[in-house]
């Protein structure tokens, strides 16, 4: 098996001066559940800082007053929720009107686990032909139904660290850090999808190619990061990038902006809401290194 290792950045979405709200994309996020309100929210903060014109969040509707709360910014669809207050009764054919003019999905930010969400996001992943990114418990949901992957369409990218990638793998950890670039870009080429594996030098791949990513701190090892690279990701989708060229910047902007806010305010006191705040300046950052032809 061959894997060509990738050192360039793809080239950024394109901004155009006549551009509007749709021109830039739209992209919708579905996750939250009581208590973990603010994993969608850093996914949809990671959204709109990622470019994306429009963003909305499918949420319980319990917590639709806390998730509206941290941004004006993005839209917020609240849906029926079961006692543990995680979406429920909403069904793909309910939702199919909403789905029809996004760009891109994400999948899974504190969602929480049910056979209800299974099956609502086993039915997404195997009719919906936009993009979609696949993270937390989306990704626990989905090593019990990996044929979906088979069956429907791509691109899919998929974002686990270790233990997740373990679930879906079927592979102790021990067996994933000592042969990572190996054991996802096996993976990324079985299931036809584009694999992050999260980690000290986080790895991109497709099966073909492989990134491994020069940005990022053991500051960001805190809860909400992932949910905020899951955001970056739906947003780049959104404005019409390709699959692995979408979580190779996604994933390298991210890195630069914890590396950006670890510069200001230390690794141990940085938190996840930090990285939006800093994505801004890593963008820059990026522009000025790639109009420099160093990109």
């Amino acid at each position: 098996m061959i894997v060509d290792q990738v050192t360039d950045l793809p080239r950024p979405p394109q901004r155009p001066a006549s551009g509007h709200k749709g021109t830039f994309g739209r992209t919708m996020l579905i996750g939250g559940s009581r208590g973990m309100g603010g994993a969608i929210s850093l996914s949809g903060m990671g959204a709109l800082r990622s470019g994306a014109g429009l963003v909305y969040l499918v949420i319980p509707k319990g917590i639709a007053d806390v998730v509206a709360g941290h941004s004006p910014s993005y839209l917020t669809i609240p849906l029926p929720e079961d006692d543990s207050g995680r979406i429920s009764s909403i069904t793909y054919a309910d939702l199919k009107s909403q789905l029809k003019d996004k760009d891109s999905l994400g999948l899974g930010p504190g969602c929480g686990q049910s056979d209800h969400l299974k099956e609502l996001f086993r039915n997404i992943l195997l009719h919906e032909e936009k993009p979609i990114v696949v993270d937390a418990d989306a990704l626990n949901m989905l090593a019990d139904m990996l044929d979906v992957l088979h069956e429907g369409p791509v691109p899919r990218v998929l974002t686990p660290h270790p233990g997740e990638f373990s679930r879906l793998a079927n592979l102790p950890i021990k067996t994933i850090d000592k042969h990572r670039q190996q054991v996802a870009a096996e993976f990324a080429d079985v299931y036809d999808v584009t694999l992050i594996l999260k980690g000290e030098k986080t790895i991109v791949t497709d099966g073909h190619r492989m990134y491994v990513n020069p940005t990022g701190n053991s500051g960001m090892a805190t809860g909400g990061t992932g949910d905020v690279l899951t955001g970056i990701i739906s947003g780049l989708l959104a404005q019409g990038m390709l699959a692995f060229e979408a979580a190779q910047l996604g994933t390298y902007l991210h890195g630069l902006s914890g590396d950006l806010a670890a510069q200001e305010l230390s690794q141990p006191g940085m938190i996840s809401s930090d990285l939006p705040r800093y994505l801004g300046k890593a963008w820059q950052q990026f522009y000025a290194l790639h109009d420099s032809g160093k990109g």
